[in-house]
């Protein structure tokens, strides 16, 4: 554990939340729930807090993403706050630089923007965000300059201006789940954010790629790579993977489309999957690092040693709201 130890001074430690809506909840629960995890993790000292923009989702309320990230910096004193992230072609940019402008203003030095290509929902209320222009989508890297032009100095003869924005210092991150984005990231010289909590199959693939083809830019002079992975963590092996029972329940819903809040831990999957959705919940779920801080420390060793991440996300969708804040502190200490 030693090596690990050395190694880990390095890593930056993150969380990602998405203010799901757990069984019993609803939507002012569950964002009470993200605040909480906010100050909790920013007493731990991680490094960032992202929340992440879907729609249509009944058990997800983190929608107005830019509301809940100002809420959130507004709850906490240090911590960064972003976007993990803004899914850019349902957005005017000059609005999100207007939007993250105001956020920087009133936060200043505290937030992130990451950006993402996916609607973040299905095509029908995709079409309701986009006003039926789905082509968005291909401008995607356009309007990621469109937006580095509003937030630069270089700006003040525009006839198009952003106010608050110009000028402010707000760091933009490429997200994605396959190897298109992390061209566009080493293309662009800007930080990449891979979702392996849920997209793990082009993970290493698309790091490689992107730390391969990585052009220095004005924001960052060397690639650098954050992993967002989900972390279950108990006091024993057994007591997490039972925790983790109500993440595989969340995922089974995506899988067979049949959502639901987030729902109490159970003594075992085996009622509630058939094989062949078992094993499309684990391929979802590969990047899932569950057990024991002995466990955790072994597992997430390798995989550190393995990817040669600069940070570490985690996600944990674990019910109790006492447990998933243990785990957070388990995961941190693993890593210190």
């Amino acid at each position: 554990m030693r090596y690990f130890a050395n190694m880990a001074k390095q890593l930056k430690l993150s969380a990602l939340d998405l203010s799901v809506v757990i069984e019993g909840g609803d939507a002012a629960t569950a964002i009470a729930r993200t605040v909480e995890v906010a100050r909790y993790v920013e007493q731990l000292g991680y490094e960032r807090i992202w929340l992440a923009e879907h729609h249509n989702m009944e058990y997800i309320a983190s929608s107005a993403t830019s509301v809940l990230i100002g809420h959130v910096a507004g709850n906490t004193t240090h911590i960064r706050v972003g976007s993990g992230g803004i899914m850019l072609p349902n957005h005017a940019p000059l609005a999100i630089a207007e939007q993250f402008g105001t956020l920087e203003t009133l936060y200043p030095g505290r937030i992130d923007l990451g950006l993402g290509r996916a609607p973040g929902t299905d095509q029908l209320t995709a079409m309701a965000l986009r006003r039926n222009n789905l082509n968005t989508a291909y401008h995607f890297p356009s309007d990621i300059r469109e937006l580095q032009q509003y937030f630069s100095n270089d700006n003040s003869d525009g006839r198009v201006r952003a106010f608050p924005g110009e000028g402010l210092d707000i760091p933009i991150w490429v997200l994605g789940s396959s190897t298109d984005s992390a061209y566009l990231a080493a293309e662009m010289g800007l930080p990449y954010a891979f979702a392996a909590h849920f997209a793990p199959t082009q993970f290493r693939t698309a790091i490689a790629l992107y730390r391969e083809h990585f052009k220095p830019s004005a924001q960052l002079s060397i690639p650098y790579v954050l992993t967002c992975v989900n972390v279950i963590a108990a006091d024993t092996d057994e007591e997490a993977h039972r925790l983790a029972t109500s993440m595989y329940r969340m995922f089974l819903g995506i899988v067979t489309n049949t959502r639901r809040p987030l729902q109490p831990p159970v003594p075992s999957m085996d009622p509630y999957w058939s094989p062949d959705v078992e094993n499309a919940v684990k391929q979802m779920t590969a990047c899932t690092f569950i057990g024991s801080p002995d466990s955790l420390a072994s597992q997430l060793s390798r995989f550190v040693a393995e990817t040669g991440i600069d940070e570490l996300m985690t996600t944990g969708n674990i019910y109790d709201q006492g447990a998933r804040l243990k785990s957070y502190r388990i995961l941190k200490e693993v890593l210190s």
